[in-house]
């Protein structure tokens, strides 16, 4: 039987081939959705992480997520913020979404605050000279300046908020954003002159972190401010905490499936049409319906397999594309969704082949020989 099931594949390569392909693109759409939404969220994670902070302070209606609402804080208060018991350092920071020529989040930083929190790492160069100079992350630094055609090097220009800037120093990636710029050059460029849009706060010592922040909401002005640990900030970064995440990624994934069943669908109908003499064969000579309904999801089964194969190799294709193309984007491919792209497109083309298989085993054998 299984020797059939394979000559029969190979009898029709182009269709084969085809629904094989369908089951391929349905798997790199979900990975590849998947690891770009994921890798974007855990970047930012991380680069937060990393840039040694033990609290924020944001105002009231902040949203949590970094680069969204604007510098309203007056920045004059981190000097309150400083004179707190067991804060070690404190340092403002302005946040600005930017869409063109991607969409990143700019850092404008006071260099000697931000460094303190946790020093940089320079690779070449060093901190800024002057209001418009800026520091970008090696990540950055290794795509391609327009310009030169070759990797950013210190003392190259670059656009920033529709604002020239020198590169003054590339750092390893990790610690914040991928491109910062002094605090008060950012500010007047979004018109936020002695503005902030959230403070860093190292403790003295982890333990005091609660402490800290009880502080912070005992000084007159400050007792409505979004104050959160680190930690707390982390834990909220998640699928299922952020707005919209899975509905996209359910709805992206509904649609690969979709297109999954229908090609298989399609492809195991007409194959079921073009074997009815065949299948009239078979159930002549004593095969049950249980054994054509099995030849026909063995048939699907193997295409789902092999698209399946296909559709890992092609999403780790995609992942070295968007390398070179977009070396900024963390694309993150996880044995985790490989095991769920790949059971769901094997899943979706079982379910796009019962119908055919039921149509065969339902066929007489008597008018499936006499069919032309």
């Amino acid at each position: 039987m299984n020797k059939l099931v394979v000559a029969n594949l190979l009898h029709r390569p182009v269709r084969s081939i085809i629904s094989g392909l369908a089951v391929a693109i349905e798997v790199v759409m979900i990975l590849s959705i998947v690891a770009i939404f994921m890798g974007m969220l855990n970047d930012q994670k991380d680069r937060t992480n990393g840039i040694g902070a033990d609290i924020m302070v944001r105002p009231s209606n902040a949203s949590y997520m970094n680069g969204v609402g604007g510098a309203p804080m007056p920045a004059k208060i981190v000097d309150v913020l400083r004179t707190l018991p067991h804060v070690a350092v404190a340092s403002p920071a302005i946040y600005n979404l930017s869409t063109s020529p991607s969409v990143e989040v700019i850092y404008g930083i006071d260099y000697k605050s931000f460094n303190a929190l946790k020093p940089f790492s320079f690779l070449s160069g060093g901190p800024f000279k002057g209001p418009d100079d800026a520091i970008v992350d090696d990540v950055f630094a290794a795509g391609k300046n327009p310009a030169t055609g070759a990797p950013y090097k210190v003392g190259d220009t670059i656009r920033i908020m529709n604002h020239d800037f020198h590169i003054c120093g590339i750092v390893e990636h990790g610690k914040g954003g991928r491109k910062l710029v002094p605090i008060d050059t950012m500010g007047e460029l979004m018109g936020a002159e002695g503005k902030a849009s959230l403070f860093y706060i190292r403790c003295d010592n982890s333990n005091n972190i609660d402490k800290v922040m009880q502080e912070i909401h005992s000084v007159p002005g400050l007792q409505d401010y979004n104050v959160q640990s680190m930690e707390e900030w982390l834990s909220v970064m998640t699928p299922d905490k952020l707005p919209g995440f899975n509905i996209a990624l359910g709805a992206v994934t509904s649609i690969a499936v979709i297109i999954g069943f229908l090609v298989i669908f399609q492809s195991m109908y007409t194959a079921v049409l073009e074997r009815t003499r065949e299948i009239g064969i078979l159930k002549s000579m004593g095969a049950s319906k249980a054994a054509i309904v099995s030849v026909v999801l063995r048939e699907t089964a193997l295409l789902a397999v092999a698209g399946d194969v296909l559709g890992v190799v092609g999403t780790y294709c995609v992942r070295a594309l968007m390398a070179r193309l977009f070396p900024t984007l963390h694309f993150e491919v996880t044995p985790v969704w490989i095991g769920w792209a790949s059971l769901i497109a094997l899943v979706g083309s079982i379910f796009g082949a019962l119908y055919p298989a039921w149509m065969a085993a339902r066929k007489d054998p008597i008018d499936a020989l006499a069919y032309e």
